[in-house]
This record gives structure tokens, C-alpha cells and sequence, in this order.
């Protein structure tokens, strides 16, 4: 019997979270056909233009059909969501370990299903996401994904905690397509240079002291540290929930920093899965999520994907031009004879290494903006031997269930390579500025 989501339904659904492209809402009916899951809804902008059904449209542009060619299933299909399914199921499992990844299957709603939806999540959502997107209502199935904030098999009255970590870009680029005026990205990090952005426009209120080299590095002590500084700044980068529930975080956009009264409130919450006296609770389950990290490995898989863009977007740009056949704006604008000659080696390539090269940026990117989600559970004495992978806690004297999966991996729009580029300009340049502007005043 196929399952088709009607507006009765929307009750059983909470809110848990968006991003860009989708809502995220968690189930909490009685269903055991639901316990477990989660949905992505997507999203469709706030611009006063009408949406269509998005069965109507082509689902890939034409470039980006010759892009994939090679996935056919991917290419024909006129869903846009099914599409992003099909790519986390063909390029990004292949990449991360289908035990990692769930790529979700598709289920029917009904337009009376999302309309309420709509209307019961609106006070729960960040203002600024309200103004940004609405729920597509227009659409006519959603995903049906696990959650991996708890485990499948739950015991009645099992606790289960578990952190949503961004990792971000754990390398430095060594492109060199590089301009001389951006060297400062081959030194610094793309967050770093990020977080000075979001300071200017006001996003942030403060810097994260957060390195993406420090989590990426194979140092337990390194680990621990990256771990700590996303506690103290979480901002959209670190979400904790206890049984699903969210408890240290923000459930869509930037959180406040951790200050005594969030440190204080998240000890408490941690009573009934760490068993330590009050004051330490935190510091071990830090060290638990730092130590799951390095334990697993599973970062050592994702840095390969995100360096699958050796050419940065600077030398990806070139490609791009390339494979639209028009002449390229960035070699009009480039004053640099020695870097000219090296693009124009890009501009002679052969279209399947244009495509390749593209594709790579693509799948990188996708790599370099998901998120990681680590979900714990206590042994019990009474608990039988588990399937899960396990860490004992020197600290607590507790041995606990680990389980890692990839999260929002997103297929990345071919037609935004102009835009990434304007974006990674506007970045540096301003990220140059400041630190030329802290130069001089500590020269004076």
C-alpha cells in the first residue's frame, strides 16, 4: 500500500531544524512505521513569484545533464528533490560508506498536509528563515530519512544523546590557480576568513576560536580542543539533543554563545547519561564526542572527498566557462601575465576534463557544508552485546554505543560556480582588509 501523508497527519511531526534548502521535522506520533524518521520538506523562497509543481520543471539544467551523463537514472529524472536523492545514493555513498550515509526514500503528502505543517511550525522557525523560504506546498512527496539523533531500537526508558557537528573545510588549498592577491587562503582557513565575514555583516556577535584543522588533524588532544571551541561558540555549527530533543544549540540559525547559564542548564540535562558528580559532566562528554571522532575515523573519509577540488574555485571557474562556451570573464579581468598562461592550459583541456574538473568542485562542496552527527547510548548491565561500535570512559566508568552519519549533503547547484567565485572574492578581500587594518594599528 503506497503511503501518502494527508493533513491529519501533520500533527505527529515537530519541528527539528532547517537550512537553505530544506525543513527537517521529526516524528513523534505513534506509528511504528514513522518511530525513528525524520523529513525533509523543501523549501521555496519568499520572492512573490508562484511556484510550480515541481513535477513540471526539469529537474537538471542542460549543462548540468552533460555534467552527470554518466549517472543516467540522475539525468532523466524531472523531481529536483529526487534528484538530490539519487546523488547522495550514487556519487556521495560510494564516496562516504553507505554505513554512514541513509539516502532516504520518498514518500506522497498532500497539499493539506504541508499547508498545516506551515502553519504549525511558523513560531518555532528564526525570524530571518520565515522572511528567507516557506514551505513548498506545491511539492507532493517529501524524504523520509532515520533520525541520527537516537538509535532505531530504543529500550523503554534508555537515554541516548548525541551531537550535530559542521566540520567545515579541513584543508588548506594548494592550488595554483591561486591569484598572488588571494595567497592569504593558502596560510589561513576558509573559516577563519568566513568568521570575519559574518562579523562585519553582523551575522555573529563574536569570533569562534573553532579551527577545522584542529578536528581534522588525528590529534585526540588537537580533537578535543576543536570539540571545546564549538561548545563555547556553537553558532550554526554544534547541536546537541538528548532523546531527540534539543538541548544546547539553536533548532535554525545562529546560536548565542555558551555562557554560565547555558553551561549550567546543559550540565544538568546531562545527569542521566553521564555519571559523574555535578561541574564535570561536560568536560567528559566533550572528551566522549572528541574521542568518537578519532576513534571512527570517519573525518579521515570526508577531507578526501573535500579534496577532490584541487583547482580551488579559482581554477574551477575556468572550467566552467569552458563547458557554457563563452568566453571567460575572470581571464578578461586578470592582470596577472604569469597566472594568465597557467588558465589558459585550463582553457585548452579537453571538455571531459573541463567536466571533471567541475564535477570535483561540486562534490567537494557538498563535502565541505555537511554535517556529521554522532549518536551515543550507556551500556547497561543488562544490556545484550551490541552491533554498535563502543568507547569506555575512563572518567564516568561508561562504556557507550557510537553511531556516525553524514547528514545534508546536498547536491550543489552547477549554475551557482559564478556566484561561489564572486562570493570566495568578496571573502578574501575582506578578510585582507582587516587584517591589513590590524596591521597598521599595531604598527602605531
Amino acid at each position: 500500500m503506497e503511503i501518502v501523508l494527508d493533513q491529519k497527519d501533520a500533527a505527529d511531526w515537530t519541528y527539528r531544524g532547517e537550512g537553505a534548502v530544506n525543513l527537517v521535522l521529526a516524528y513523534t506520533g505513534s506509528s511504528p512505521l514513522f518511530f525513528g524518521k525524520v523529513i525533509r520538506i523543501q523549501k521555496a523562497a519568499r520572492n512573490g513569484s508562484h511556484c510550480t509543481s515541481v513535477r513540471s520543471v526539469v529537474a537538471l539544467s542542460a549543462h548540468e545533464r552533460l555534467l552527470w551523463r554518466d549517472l543516467g537514472d540522475l539525468v532523466s529524472c524531472t523531481d529536483r528533490d529526487v534528484v538530490c536523492q539519487m546523488y547522495v545514493q550514487h556519487v556521495m555513498i560510494p564516496l562516504l560508506d553507505s554505513k554512514h550515509v541513509d539516502a532516504g526514500v520518498h514518500i506522497l503528502v498532500t497539499r493539506e498536509f504541508l499547508e498545516t505543517i506551515e502553519k504549525n511550525i511558523l513560531s518555532q522557525r528564526p525570524a530571518w528563515r520565515v522572511s528567507a523560504g516557506r514551505v513548498n506546498i506545491h511539492c507532493d512527496s517529501v524524504l523520509l530519512q532515520s533520525d541520527h539523533s537516537i538509535f532505531p531500537q530504543g529500550g523503554e526508558g534508555e537515554f541516548c544523546i548525541s551531537v550535530e557537528i559542521k566540520p567545515k573545510w579541513g584543508c588548506l588549498p594548494t592550488s595554483r590557480f591561486i591569484s598572488k592577491r588571494n595567497a592569504i587562503k593558502k596560510s589561513v582557513t576558509r573559516f577563519r576568513m568566513l568568521q570575519a565575514w559574518k562579523l562585519q555583516k553582523g551575522e555573529i556577535s563574536e569570533l569562534s576560536d573553532y579551527d577545522p584543522l584542529d578536528l581534522f588533524s588525528g590529534s585526540q588532544d588537537r580533537i578535543y580542543k576543536a570539540i571545546k571551541d564549538l561548545f563555547s561558540t556553537p553558532q550554526n555549527n554544534f547541536r546537541v539533543f538528548l532523546n531527540g530533543s534539543l538541548i544546547l544549540g539553536t533548532e535554525g540559525g545562529y546560536a548565542v554563545d555558551t555562557n554560565l547559564e547555558i553551561e549550567e542548564a546543559f550540565e544538568d540535562a546531562l545527569q542521566s547519561v553521564i555519571q559523574r558528580g555535578n561541574g564535570f559532566r561536560t568536560m567528559s562528554f566533550l572528551q566522549l564526542v572528541a574521542e568518537a571522532v578519532h576513534k571512527s575515523g570517519c573525518l579521515n573519509r570526508l577531507l578526501d572527498v573535500q579534496k577532490l577540488d584541487s583547482f580551488d574555485i579559482e581554477g574551477a571557474i575556468h572550467a566552467y566557462y569552458d563547458i557554457i562556451s563563452e568566453p571567460c570573464l575572470v581571464c578578461r579581468q586578470m592582470d596577472d601575465d604569469e597566472l594568465l598562461k597557467r588558465c589558459a592550459t585550463l582553457h585548452s583541456a579537453h571538455l571531459d576534463q573541463s567536466l571533471e574538473i567541475v564535477r570535483n568542485y561540486l562534490t567537494a562542496a557538498t563535502a565541505k557544508d555537511c554535517s556529521l552527527m554522532i549518536t551515543f547510548r550507556p551500556w547497561h548491565v543488562d544490556c545484550p552485546g551490541s552491533t554498535y561500535n563502543s568507547i569506555f570512559v575512563e572518567s564516568t566508568k561508561q562504556t557507550f554505543d557510537y553511531k556516525v552519519n553524514f547528514i545534508d549533503l546536498d547536491l550543489k547547484p552547477f549554475k551557482k560556480m559564478e556566484q561561489y567565485y564572486e562570493q570566495d572574492k568578496k571573502i578574501v578581500r575582506n578578510y585582507n582588509q582587516m587584517f591589513v587594518t590590524e596591521l597598521e594599528a599595531d604598527h602605531y
